[in-house]
């Protein structure tokens, strides 16, 4: 894995959470959509709160990427990570993420 197919894990996963909260249709439904459809929201609002959702997500997915790539903090430290796979390969190192993470975030 290099630092394109790591940041675009992230942001298939985002997209995964996003859509399993919001499948209405399936027949194993998560506690999320449960609770969701629970609230009987219209077309509208349901749409609304998707997006709303999706925000959230792609600031928290981003700010974590951001924070392992030493370009923003997690929590109250700002450092940089090398991050490896299970055999050892160099993932990323300082500075590799920011830009992989900007363009899968918010420009797609």
């Amino acid at each position: 894995m290099n630092a394109q197919e790591f940041v675009k894990n992230f942001y298939l996963e985002k997209q995964n959470i996003l859509n399993l909260a919001f499948d209405q249709k399936s027949k194993y439904k998560t506690v999320k959509s449960a609770k969701i459809e629970a609230l009987n929201l219209s077309l509208e609002q349901t749409e609304k709160l998707k997006e709303i959702t999706s925000d959230l997500l792609t600031d928290s997915f981003y700010t974590i990427l951001l924070g392992l790539d030493g370009s923003g903090s997690i929590g109250e430290s700002q450092e940089s990570f090398k991050i490896y796979d299970e055999e050892n390969n160099l993932i990323s190192e300082d500075g590799d993420l920011e830009s992989l993470a900007y363009e899968y975030f918010h420009q797609k």
